[in-house]
């Protein structure tokens, strides 16, 4: 065999092992997955959504609250229907494309329509004879008619311009000279068949003056009314008061309206005017008779100045004014030294040389008084006795608030139209529950306009 036969073997035929290899790796046994059974899903009661969804209703913040509202409408079929029934408490309508998608969502052949149209408490309109697809009379009565729980109404409305002379930025003045049509008698009557609105809201940006008589009467049942723009005037001597007895009035209109107009406009609201907030500057007369008449009732009272000693002797017999504004600057001092016992809110402007002593003094005195608001004008902020008002708000537990924007200082001061027992009123969710618990209709709608 040779030394290393051993070694090769002694055969010189190969041979061939086969060799099973396995690969596979070997891992101890898994248990079994047990499936849980999924529990059943609880879905939110509505009525809580819905308390949600009331709870973050901010009236400083509106294109918030709205977007909030669209995204909840999104999560599911139960959250849309609540989210909607929200979103159509404030309706606005600007064009005929508007009101068509509008009329299409109310429809009252339908349960949801009618739940969406019964929603409705205020709806803002544009009558606007410049837009090429503006909102017809027909079609803004027809859209009242659809909300028979309509509490306030606000209607705006713009002449025709000359063409290529509807410029943005032109001077009131010149706007106001514009032609508006008036309404029809097939309008009027689809407005008085529509429901019975509390508050009345109208701008006029026109020429038309009678619009304004047409619409106040419509509704006996108006309480509150603001109006600005054209001044109004009576068509005649002979024409019949006014017959609503309105709890507030506010007024900003290019002048002041006449004596007369005024007479007509509160023959019934003496003994009920509570609120009266003037724009622009009353005459003395104007003013004289304003405290004469209703003075006895005021409990809110807004006046763009107050600088002369008449002026702050009428202010002073209204001895029930729970809240008083002046947006100007400059006030007479005897204004503050003398204000009613009931006083629960005062708001006024504040400059570089306004005399805040007397404010000073009668926050100190006053024993009801709640909130103080400031208008800060330019040169108000260095006012050296700023910081006593400071101090003195917060030793009496009184609010300050301060803002040195004029649409903010008025928005603040004002609130919805509704009865209110404490000043400064507010916008709430309660108040606007109240609008639709108190809106009512004469007939049902109609479709025949």
């Amino acid at each position: 065999m040779g030394y290393l036969g051993f070694i090769f073997g002694s055969s010189s035929r190969p041979t061939t092992q086969l060799v099973d290899v396995d690969l596979t790796t070997l891992y101890a046994p898994k248990k079994p997955v047990s499936r849980q059974p999924k529990p059943p899903s609880v879905p939110i009661p509505m009525e809580i959504v819905m308390s949600i969804l009331e709870a973050a209703y901010d009236d400083h913040e509106p294109v918030s609250y709205t977007a909030l509202l669209k995204n909840a409408s999104l999560v599911c079929k139960g959250w849309s229907s609540i989210a909607q029934r929200l979103l159509f408490r404030n309706v606005t309508l600007r064009t005929q494309t508007a009101y068509i998608a509008f009329q299409e969502a109310v429809d009252r052949a339908t349960p949801h329509g009618r739940m969406l149209g019964d929603a409705v408490v205020r709806m803002k309109v544009v009558l606007d004879q410049n837009q090429p697809y503006r909102l017809s009379h027909r079609s803004f009565a027809r859209a009242v008619s659809l909300c028979p729980n309509l509490y306030e109404l606000s209607v705006s409305l713009y002449g025709e311009g000359a063409p290529g002379m509807d410029i943005v930025g032109v001077p009131d003045a010149s706007r106001m000279k514009r032609s508006a049509p008036s309404f029809d008698s097939r309008t009027l009557a689809a407005l008085r068949a529509g429901p019975r609105i509390s508050a009345l809201q109208f701008c006029n940006w026109s020429d038309n003056s009678d619009s304004l008589l047409q619409l106040l009467d419509v509704w006996p049942s108006l309480t509150s009314l603001d109006i600005s723009g054209t001044t109004p005037q009576l068509p005649s001597d002979s024409v019949e008061p006014f017959p609503c007895a309105l709890r507030e009035l506010r007024t900003n209109l290019q002048h002041s309206p006449s004596i007369e107009f005024m007479r007509w406009l509160l023959h019934h609201s003496i003994g009920s005017l509570q609120v009266l907030d003037l724009a622009r500057e009353p005459t003395p007369d104007m003013l004289d008779y304003l405290v004469s008449e209703h003075g006895s009732t005021l409990e809110s009272l807004g006046l763009p100045t107050c600088g002369t000693h008449e002026s702050a002797a009428a202010v002073r017999k209204c001895a029930e004014l729970k809240e008083l504004k002046i947006e100007s600057a400059w006030a007479a001092p005897m204004l503050y030294k003398s204000l009613p016992r009931g006083m629960q809110h005062l708001a006024f402007g504040v400059d570089a040389d306004t005399p805040l002593q007397p404010v000073i003094q009668a926050i100190k005195k006053s024993e009801a008084l709640r909130v103080v608001t400031m208008q800060v004008w330019h040169g108000g902020e260095r006012h050296p006795l700023l910081a006593n008002v400071r101090i003195a708000c917060a030793i009496n537990g009184v609010e300050l608030r301060l803002t040195n924007d004029v649409p903010a200082f008025r928005a603040i001061t004002r609130g919805d139209p509704v009865p209110s027992a404490t000043y400064p009123r507010t916008r709430s969710l309660n108040n606007i529950l109240y609008m639709a618990s108190r809106a009512t209709s004469t007939n049902a709608p109609t479709t025949d306009i």
